[in-house]
């Protein structure tokens, strides 16, 4: 299959490399003797978590939670926990990892579920983050890259499975 014609480079693999690393350095400066738990949310966050975690210089967990609330290139609306924590996150300091934060929903469905198991502190690392002038109701302490109402894919990023094992971020036309 060529695809070639259907995408446009938005972020080469080198200048995701560069902010990978300098989020790694961040956080390892923030958490530093704090040993947090990185929570990836799957399946978009993979590729931006496993570099960030090569990217850290401090000792800390990781686990996933599996979230759907996109068929396509629209949000259902609703958000399906597919796969659940497999760790106490009890007076822990919780980063979450995600690929792209676009409405909300599915990080505040998140952030719930967390906030239950009473952590210490929770924190928000993005890889990509939407329509920036949209106020959430949290704050995201880390952003990689703001994009406007483009649909990405790439280093992670789908549309139905397709393209996340590409290296650099593109819009799809």
């Amino acid at each position: 299959m060529s695809y070639e014609s259907k995408l446009s480079i938005q972020f080469s693999s080198k200048s995701i490399r560069n902010r990978v690393n300098q989020i790694g350095q961040e956080l390892s400066k923030k958490f530093e003797s704090k040993n947090p738990i990185f929570i990836g949310v799957l399946n978009g966050s993979f590729m931006f978590l496993s570099d960030l975690m090569r990217a850290l210089t401090i000792d800390c967990e990781m686990d996933f939670i599996q979230l759907k609330s996109y068929h396509g290139k629209k949000s259902t609306g609703k958000v399906v926990l597919v796969k659940d924590f497999s760790i106490n996150l009890k007076n822990r300091h919780i980063i979450i990892v995600e690929d792209i934060i676009e409405t909300g929903k599915t990080l505040k469905f998140l952030l719930n579920k967390i906030e239950s198991f009473s952590p210490q502190s929770i924190s928000i690392v993005t890889l990509l983050a939407k329509n920036k002038d949209r106020s959430f109701e949290f704050d995201i302490d880390h952003i990689g890259f703001e994009i406007s109402r483009e649909f990405v894919v790439g280093y992670g990023l789908d549309y139905n499975q397709k393209f996340r094992h590409l290296d650099s971020i593109y819009v799809l036309e």
